[in-house]
């Protein structure tokens, strides 16, 4: 069993598996991780690989690719809604 980890995403705690890509906790927690600008509908991951720079998000202040950054403890995470 992997360590469990505390991340904080939009300000709320949430704990996850160690070694877990912060897409898939994303994921788990609204389907949906933005919405799309021209056609206003939810977006989901893309795909998943970091090629499309769709999963897109502040990482401890740093524009980061979810899809391929792993979690860590004390990692805040932010999500434009």
């Amino acid at each position: 069993m992997s360590p469990v980890v505390t991340l904080l995403i939009n300000g709320a705690p949430i704990e996850a598996e160690a070694g877990v890509t912060v897409a898939s906790v994303l994921h788990r927690q609204r389907p949906a991780l933005r919405v799309s600008p021209r056609l206003q509908a939810p977006r989901g991951l893309y795909c998943g690989m970091g090629v499309c720079f769709e999963c897109v998000v502040t990482i401890d202040g740093q524009t980061q690719r979810a899809c391929i950054t792993q979690v860590r403890d004390g990692m805040v995470v932010e999500v434009a809604s």
